[in-house]
């Protein structure tokens, strides 16, 4: 069965909700979930993993995953959705790599993890200011992060055992797109057709090659736009762009504002300060 593609129009969303049966899908975002009550088994690739209540798991962004709930009593979850545009220094890690084992047991979460869901949902439930919420979204989403990754073993995506091609496709590009890569390219080297790889992209992701792959592209380049000193040219090209005519374009196209300017109305540190570095 193809996987669901998900959209998440919103950076940041979070619900409380009952658990249960939930197909193969896929989206851009980093996707935390957190067991309140029973339990519920995270599928990712071949492998089943079981968590229990207090057990907190991250699936990384572009990474197919399921879950099954077989416990008898009414199970809960807290779901947390995050763009990897709020993951600051972190958001090349959550590109390229993936946990060995996405599941963080109740004994080892920090309790920073289990304060910032309750803050989240919280700010949820009363509505706050969005200016409110773009101010803390980053730091808490970087927090989760920054407690959570030193108990992964990050292995690159294409790692996953995984038959399915629109997983396939998706860690190719993860491991690729700042290189120059085309449908055709690529098709060869996964041993398909530029055809049959083209309706992958058009079926489940409903968009085209390019647009999925500019889009990895422009996450990339956001994050650097934000977080470094890099010049707009040198963003562009270390993000995958030809130029950086190209870069402006297919920047406007989708934000609708020059990188320039988002750079201005998104910085989140003064020009002497350094992004800070993220061992594996």
């Amino acid at each position: 069965m193809r996987p669901i593609y998900n959209y998440h129009e919103k950076n940041l969303e979070i619900a409380n909700k009952k658990s249960g049966h939930f197909p193969p899908h896929i989206h851009s975002s980093m996707e935390c979930v957190y067991i309140t009550r029973g339990s519920l088994e995270l599928g990712i690739g071949q492998e089943f993993y079981h968590m229990e209540q207090g057990d907190f798991a991250i699936v990384f962004p572009d990474v197919i995953h399921h879950y099954q709930v077989f416990d008898p009593v009414d199970c809960t979850s807290t779901y947390l959705f995050a763009s990897p545009l709020l993951s600051g220094s972190f958001a090349e890690s959550l590109q390229k790599f993936c946990p060995e084992n996405p599941v963080i047991p109740r004994k080892n979460l920090h309790p920073d993890v289990i304060y910032i869901l309750n803050r989240l949902l919280t700010s949820e439930s009363k509505k706050e200011p969005e200016k409110y919420g773009s101010i803390l979204q980053p730091a808490f989403v970087q927090i989760i992060l920054a407690r959570c990754l030193p108990h992964y073993n990050l292995i690159e995506k294409g790692m996953i055992d995984s038959n399915d091609l629109v997983y396939q496709a998706v860690s190719y590009l993860a491991r690729n797109f700042t290189e120059e890569v085309t449908l055709t390219s690529m098709a060869r080297d996964l041993g398909v057709s530029p055809y049959v790889l083209s309706r992958v992209f058009s079926g489940t992701f409903h968009m085209n090659f390019n647009q999925y792959l500019n889009d990895l592209r422009l996450n990339c380049a956001c994050t650097m736009l934000i977080h470094t000193n890099r010049s707009i040219t040198d963003v562009a090209l270390n993000a995958g762009f030809e130029s950086q005519r190209t870069f402006n374009r297919v920047f406007k196209e989708r934000f609708h504002i020059s990188p320039r300017d988002y750079r201005n109305q998104n910085r989140t540190f003064s020009s002497s300060d350094q992004p800070a570095e993220l061992n594996r």
